[in-house]
């Protein structure tokens, strides 16, 4: 089992940063849309527990690079982890990156590549994710 926490722990008008642990250890920065209702493209997805699977360029029109799939949150779909540094980046989706500032997650290419690296290093399947608020 890969276990990944996101733990968001600044909130703004404009987004949502946390911090992502893998197994326990921190691993990269993240950053979602701020919380509106859950709405489709503009919200970040409810605090909960939730599977996740590795997700194939092929299986994506607009990622040409493996990315992750979070699955089972209601009311949305094709919730993903990508590449992106700014909120307009997200759509409702959850950005990794190594470092911040207010509305911004820094050096995102290279936190996807090591995220990725690092869920295949440790078998990449059964990936389970549980995002709490700080």
């Amino acid at each position: 089992m890969i276990n990944l926490l996101l733990i968001r722990d600044m909130f703004t008008a404009n987004s949502t940063i946390g911090e992502l642990f893998i197994n326990g250890e921190r691993f990269c920065d993240t950053l979602e849309n701020p919380w509106l209702d859950n709405q489709r493209n503009i919200s970040c997805i409810p605090e909960g527990e939730y599977p996740v699977r590795l997700r194939l360029p092929r299986e994506s029109a607009t990622r040409d690079y493996l990315h992750l799939l979070v699955q089972d949150v209601p009311n949305r779909d094709y919730i993903l982890f990508h590449r992106g540094n700014f909120p307009k980046d997200t759509s409702g989706c959850i950005l990794v990156g190594q470092g911040t500032q207010q509305d911004v997650v820094n050096n995102s290419a290279l936190a996807m590549d090591l995220l990725i690296k690092e869920i295949l290093n440790l078998g990449g399947t059964n990936i389970n994710l549980i995002i709490k608020n700080k």
